[in-house]
């Protein structure tokens, strides 16, 4: 780190002083890659700059605000723009050529191109083609992640959580991540692998918002300005991922937990999302004039209740299943991880996709893209319509009953493989993908039981004409991507909302939170993992602390409490510079407490007293100087060096005997603390002051 100039260094302070060296530090001091920002600084600088500005005379008083004002909108909109614009790009990239139910007549295969007419050298052709466009276009993807960009790989909702709740990772949101994810995003949807453009999204958003707030000094010198834009980002990331405006603002409160206590926040949301929103529908990329993704054609938006048990079926198998997926996941991460092919990524993501694609093209339903699997299976039947590969064909319900659950377990396995490759990857698509397999298995098999025994009595609320549809296979599809969705990503409102904005099925809205809640309750059942994003988190060691309610059984704070003599502290006046330099080296702590005589004084951080130090080390003079954390200090200037300016004195503090669960509660509540809970139990206080 440079030293300080000379010049700074003598500047007189407001009171007309010479500032001390922690005072220096404070004013210049920025986190770094890895730390985590203090909300309380963090929130009292904002709160001192504009009393600042409302305490200039005339005009100005009155337009500095204005202007700050301003620039957030500008920069919020420009978010919605942007993020729109990107959206609808990479939609027209990816999109297939025909509408579900659509044929395409100037369509030619590769082998009425080249004049191949033998029947095994066509499927030869055929084949090779699709393994060799897959390969071309994933490792495309991998060797532009792995050589430019490394954090473009994954969906970035996991490493956003952490970001937006504090930690420090400028890194993730660069210039080069944006570019990088965006292309590559295109590159590895198009190479047929399991996986979804939507999730990054919402990482592409946020690096867009990153880069802007770059031009302006209010966000520039405020992390928490920063992450008030990235909120934002994040709702219209969302919003674009999905044609769901109201669903990406939603999503931030829920699974971003961004906007639980402001509601400018949410605000900004959701001008921001609806921008989005109305940005994608001017591009247009579906040709439909609409945002909705999936439009859901029923014939009737009537439900019945014997179908609340197929229904329910779903809901259970979307938990278990998703419980499985999240499992694979993470043991094939760790596998991954420790390894060869922790060293060979790019070979790993080659193999894999010529594995897929060689696979998935022997497999009807899974040769096409997930999002055109996903927009024909959510279709009813309509005799004016192509039949997609036979699926309303009454005779060759088992087929299509055999078919599908292949593909879902194809995808389930692949998915589970892809995810956490060296590309860019969203979670999202594979999983609806996985559940409308089984939900239009579920209503192949519902109407075909129907059909078989109409004048049973189970089904006697069906129309008695035959000719009348009673049940929607169609329908059941949404209901178990929904299900699939929830026992994956465990969350509730707002992949309910997401759901109806994406399909348009407004009417049904009671049978996709029915299938929600029993995914999210049987999946909470057999783990209490918090969905794929919170293991990825804690995977990856991201300070994030999952909002769970903690109940103790009788036991006090006491129990989290380490005595004095256990705890690694700062003696006030006693400590040289040199003895405060050892003890970062020798300890890896976030912060720690600073006493004198056993007398509890504050707590200063590890990122606050390294920065301080750093410029006295060079001096051996100065390494000898005695520091002082107190204002009420007895020795020589000449003698001491203070830092008493970097002493955080409004700590939390409880009395032993408090119950353990208050002191569990209140601890996420700390937000100035975020940094991981066994840093938090070796620096706590344990004396009767506490």
């Amino acid at each position: 780190m440079p030293r300080p100039d000379p010049a700074e260094v003598y500047e007189l302070t407001e009171n007309g002083q010479l500032p001390s060296p922690a005072q220096q530090v404070h004013f210049a001091s920025q986190y770094v890659d890895g730390s985590t920002i203090d909300w309380l600084r963090e929130e009292a600088a904002e709160r001192e700059r504009t009393n600042v500005q409302r305490a200039q005379h005339g005009v100005r008083g009155l337009l500095l605000p204005w202007f700050d004002a301003a620039r957030m909108w500008l920069v919020v909109i420009l978010i919605g723009i942007g993020i729109g614009l990107t959206g609808g790009w990479l939609d027209v990239l990816v999109k297939c050529g025909v509408k579900p139910g659509e044929a395409c007549t100037e369509w030619r295969t590769w082998s009425e191109f080249l004049g191949v007419r033998v029947v095994l050298a066509q499927s030869l052709l055929h084949t090779f083609v699709y393994v060799s466009l897959a390969i071309a276009f994933a490792g495309s993807a991998a060797v532009l992640v792995k050589t430019y960009a490394p954090y473009a790989f994954h969906t970035g909702i996991p490493e956003i959580k952490a970001i937006l709740g504090g930690y420090v990772f400028t890194a993730f949101l660069s210039p080069w991540t944006l570019l990088i994810k965006a292309l590559g995003l295109a590159l590895a949807v198009a190479s047929g692998l399991s996986l979804g453009k939507e999730g990054p999204l919402v990482h592409v958003a946020c690096c867009m918002a990153h880069l802007l707030s770059r031009f302006f000094k209010q966000f520039r010198n405020s992390e928490a300005q920063q992450r008030k834009l990235l909120a934002a980002a994040a709702a219209a990331g969302v919003s674009v991922a999905f044609g769901s405006p109201l669903g990406g603002v939603l999503f931030g409160l829920e699974e971003l937990d961004t906007f639980a206590n402001e509601s400018d926040v949410m605000w900004r949301g959701f001008v921001a999302s609806a921008v989005a929103a109305v940005s994608l529908q001017w591009v247009n990329p579906f040709g439909t004039s609409k945002l909705v993704l999936f439009q859901v054609t029923n014939g009737s938006d009537t439900w019945r209740a014997f179908e609340l048990i197929p229904w329910l079926t779903l809901g259970v198998i979307g938990g278990i299943l998703g419980s499985l997926l999240i499992k694979l996941n993470v043991e094939i991460a760790l596998y991954r991880r420790n390894s060869v092919l922790n060293d060979w990524p790019i070979l790993e993501v080659v193999g894999v996709s010529a594995i897929t694609a060689a696979i998935s093209y022997l497999v009807v339903f899974s040769r096409v893209q997930a999002s055109e699997l996903v927009a024909n299976l959510f279709q009813e039947c309509d005799p004016t319509k192509i039949d997609y590969h036979g699926l309303c064909n009454p005779s060759a319900m088992w087929e299509n009953v055999f078919l599908l659950v292949l593909t879902a377990a194809l995808k389930v396995l692949l998915t589970a493989w892809t995810f956490g490759m060296m590309i860019p990857a969203g979670i999202f698509l594979p999983t609806i993908a996985i559940g409308a397999c089984l939900g239009r298995v579920m209503g192949l098999l519902t109407q075909g039981l129907q059909r078989a025994y109409p004048t049973a009595w189970i089904f006697l609320s069906c129309p008695p004409d035959p000719s009348v549809r009673c049940v929607s296979p169609g329908f059941y599809a949404v209901i178990g991507a929904s299900a699939m969705l929830g026992g994956v990503t465990r969350m509730t409102i707002s992949l309910v909302v997401i759901l109806f904005e994406l399909t348009g099925a407004l009417s049904h809205v009671l049978p996709i939170m029915i299938s929600v809640m029993t995914s999210k309750w049987v999946g909470d059942a057999f783990g209490k993992d918090g969905g794929i994003y919170a293991a990825w988190i804690a995977m990856r060691g991201y300070p994030w602390l999952p909002p769970v309610d903690f109940e103790d059984k009788g036991d006090t704070g006491a129990q989290l409490m380490r005595p004095l003599e256990r705890l690694v502290v700062i003696e006030d006046e006693r400590e040289t510079v040199a003895d405060l330099d050892s003890l970062l080296n020798d300890h890896n702590f976030h912060g720690f407490p600073v006493v004198r005589r056993q007398q509890f004084l504050g707590f200063v951080t590890r990122d606050k007293l390294r920065l301080a130090l750093t410029p006295l080390l060079f001096e051996a003079l100065e390494r000898r100087k005695r520091c002082v954390f107190s204002s009420q200090s007895s020795s020589s200037t000449e003698e001491i060096v203070d830092f008493s300016g970097l002493l955080e004195e409004a700590v939390l503090q409880l009395r032993q005997e408090v119950p353990k669960e208050l002191v569990v509660n209140m601890f996420p509540k700390n937000e100035s603390t975020t940094d991981n809970l066994h840093d938090w139990r070796e620096t706590n206080w344990n004396g009767d002051e506490n």
